[in-house]
């Protein structure tokens, strides 16, 4: 340590009372963080890239400092999703400075990753108040059953109106109008669940029957439309 000259020449001064970092929530318990190992947690970020083509939603579970488990999903670019191919291999088995620090592949999943590094350090996890945190594999609990992204696709045009294309439950393949031309209800497939039928071996015209769903005053309506084609 190197001290200038100035500083050299001057008196001490005592520190007064140092009762250290603020504690925050963690997983149950109030932690005074003073080191990444202090850090745990399961969280979420969402990051996007420069010209804002496109988005990434990061879920991390942090135990100890070190990232165990990482859920990156993305939307907008098709080269982001092989970016989170990438991410997804290189996140598990840093500490997250070193994610932080880590060239991520992609604009949108480093700055997610930046966004929830400063959640997860100030004590604003999803797991805060949850005794012993959240098992690894919790991530997976926002995909549901057949483990797929929960997408809102709709486009809409002044002179057509409005098309839905996918929502939560799943792709959507008619919408249903009433009298008034206005939508009622819609059917939409479970793309999760007809894969998951069809690899137990469902002939596939079976699992798409079966997988096949409805919501809203779909079985009243006075005439359907396919949202991509008409």
């Amino acid at each position: 340590m190197v001290y200038s000259q100035e500083v050299q020449h001057m008196c001490v001064v005592k520190k007064g009372p140092n009762h250290g970092p603020a504690p925050i929530p963690e997983e149950g318990k109030w932690v005074k963080a003073k080191e990444i190992k202090d850090i745990s947690g399961l969280t979420h970020g969402i990051g996007w890239c420069a010209p804002q083509q496109g988005a990434c939603k990061l879920t991390l579970n942090i135990k100890e400092g070190v990232i165990e488990e990482a859920l990156v999903e993305t939307i907008g670019c098709s080269g982001m999703t092989h970016s989170a191919a990438m991410a997804a291999e290189i996140l598990p088995g840093k500490t997250i400075l070193e994610a932080l620090n880590t060239d991520l592949v992609c604009d949108a999943i480093n700055t997610a990753m930046r966004e929830l590094f400063l959640q997860i350090v100030y004590g604003r996890s999803q797991s805060a108040f949850s005794e012993g945190g959240l098992v690894i594999g919790a991530g997976l609990e926002d995909l549901g059953k057949g483990l797929r992204s929960q997408v809102g696709t709709m486009f809409s045009t002044k002179a057509k109106g409005v098309r839905y294309l996918e929502l939560a439950e799943g792709y959507v393949t008619r919408l249903a109008l009433d009298e008034d031309d206005e939508v009622c209800g819609y059917e939409f497939v479970r793309l999760g669940v007809m894969m998951d039928l069809i690899k137990k071996g469902t002939d596939a015209n079976e699992a798409l029957k079966k997988a096949t769903a409805n919501y809203g005053r779909f079985e009243n309506a006075a005439k359907y439309i396919d949202p991509r084609h008409a």
